[in-house]
């Protein structure tokens, strides 16, 4: 290769400096990855790209259907009842995993939210009187 020639794909224009897609850039702010595919919305209304959660809940439903209903269908050989039972593992599968997911999400902004608040007040207090880790002794004045 050339010295000073690039790397990157042909037909693209400007740095290859880092990748671009996955927040790793180069010389540049940092911007979003964004899909050259429009937001899958499932039923028309829930955006599983932007919604926590909602990728990892559906796929984990996805596969309790396949589990539940090919499960029954060897234990009984009904078509039909495995069909309902596994669209009823779907939907099972599906909230479980989404709520035990958002649980955990909103546990985590509230530690984030609190860890923040401290260290705010930590860099507000640091250095006066109401530091709480300044030791405070009756005989010295500042």
């Amino acid at each position: 290769m050339a010295a000073g020639a690039e790397w990157g794909c042909p037909g693209t224009k400007g740095s290859s400096r880092g990748r671009k897609d996955k927040g790793h850039l180069g010389d540049g702010a940092a911007e979003p990855a964004r899909s050259a595919f429009p937001a899958f919305k499932l039923l028309g209304f829930l955006d599983v790209e932007n919604t926590p959660c909602a990728r990892d809940s559906i796929l984990y439903g996805s596969l309790g259907s396949v589990v539940a209903g090919f499960g029954h269908f060897l234990f009984t050989s009904r078509i039909k009842r495995s069909c309902d039972v596994g669209v009823g593992g779907f939907i099972l599968v599906t909230l479980g995993c989404w709520f035990h997911c958002r649980y955990n999400y909103a546990k985590q902004r509230i530690r984030e939210r609190i860890a923040r608040e401290e260290i705010k007040k930590k860099i507000l207090y640091e250095g006066t009187h109401l530091d709480p880790e300044r030791k405070h002794n009756g005989n010295s004045s500042n």
